[in-house]
């Protein structure tokens, strides 16, 4: 198993320019080949992560073959108000949004007279509340069945019935002061019970300000932005700033030709990369490397995993057999210049099945079968 299938989910109200970028996500997609076990769907576009560390890896080892790890982002249609009602294809609608890892919520930065505007103005943060509404109302539903058989459970003094109840309260109240489970603060502990909750305004979320091609040309941010931006930092969210029409335009070109767009334009770096990025950590995900002359390959993990599971993202029997892990950082490599220097420098180690993988590793796996 290669390819871990972890997803970020699109949301967006009508005509903000969702489709622009998931036809985007689509049209850059990654090579089918390279990805055998990737969901083959129409809704979901599977896309490489871009990583300078493999570019650099690739120029040191020059390997015969070069291969980023890919994510996942899933389209996911039908938000209307009401939504958590069962209108529109509301039921489907937030069935696919609790089957996501984290929401990337499109929203609209761009005043276009062409382009209608579902509620006949541009204003974000009401689009963004209509969106979090519904998925407020839906996790509002949840906590009360919960709490209901919660209560009954107390009573019988059972030990996860006390350790689910005030946590349960809590978040009903923010449901019902309309606010997400993301604004809650709650404890270490008290994280582990709320994930057990599987609830959608919990989930990780970043914002996708869709703005014209000429606000993404110059450097200050207008008026929605801005807002949007204050918006995100009061649940400690993400805001990316994106040029959907750009990166739809941008997705068929070649990497070279990317490049001197990105440069006419004076972009440092297309909205696509930040956002696969953004997503792709937003996640908890991070990379590890092998290197050969035959490949170099980044591969995903879940942060905190260790060196044997990291070892079964490869294959499973190489889990099964794991013995130990020979491991450096590619940093180490960049500074150093070669493995051999790595191993001078006495960065070269040696490890064993409690190892905890860290971002950058390259590792070699020892296994027996």
């Amino acid at each position: 198993m290669t390819y871990m299938a972890l997803t970020a989910g699109i949301v967006g109200l009508p005509n903000v320019g969702k489709s622009t970028l998931f036809n985007a996500i689509t049209k850059a997609g990654a090579l089918a080949a390279n990805y055998p076990f990737a969901t083959i769907d129409p809704n979901v576009g599977v896309v490489e992560v871009p990583d300078k560390r493999l570019d650099k890896l690739t120029e040191l080892v020059v390997p015969k073959k070069t291969v980023p790890t890919a994510f996942e982002f899933t389209d996911i249609a039908g938000i209307v108000e009401g939504a958590s009602k069962g209108e529109g294809l509301g039921n489907k609608f937030l069935a696919h949004i609790r089957e996501v890892d984290a929401i990337c919520q499109v929203v609209r930065c761009f005043e276009d007279e062409n382009i209608t505007h579902v509620s006949g103005k541009v204003d974000p943060i009401s689009d963004i509340e209509v969106i979090n509404l519904e998925l407020i109302l839906a996790d509002l539903e949840s906590v009360d069945k919960r709490l209901a058989r919660v209560t009954k459970m107390v009573k019988q003094r059972d030990k996860e019935a006390l350790a689910e109840e005030p946590v349960l309260t809590r978040l009903k109240e923010a449901f019902e002061a309309g606010k997400s489970g993301r604004s809650v603060e709650f404890t270490e502990e008290e994280q582990r019970v709320v994930k057990g909750f599987h609830l959608l305004t919990t989930k990780p979320m970043l914002y996708v300000a869709n703005v014209s091609e000429d606000d993404i040309m110059a450097d200050g941010e207008n008026e929605y932005v801005q807002k949007v931006r204050a918006f995100a930092a009061e649940e400690g969210a993400e805001v990316i700033l994106i040029c959907a029409k750009i990166e739809e335009e941008m997705a068929a070109l070649e990497d070279e030709e990317k490049a001197m767009f990105l440069e006419e334009l004076g972009i440092k770096e297309s909205g696509l990369d930040q956002l696969i990025k953004a997503s792709y950590s937003l996640i908890g995900l991070a990379t590890y490397f092998t290197a050969g002359v035959q490949e170099v390959r980044a591969w995903t993990f879940r942060k905190g995993m260790k060196a044997p599971q990291c070892a079964g993202t490869i294959h499973t029997d190489f889990e099964k057999g794991f013995i130990k892990a020979e491991v450096y950082n590619c940093e180490d490599l960049f500074k150093y210049g070669s493995e051999q220097k790595v191993k001078e420098a006495g960065k070269y180690r040696l490890e064993g099945k409690e190892y905890v993988a860290q971002d950058g590793d390259i590792m070699f796996f020892k296994f027996n079968l």
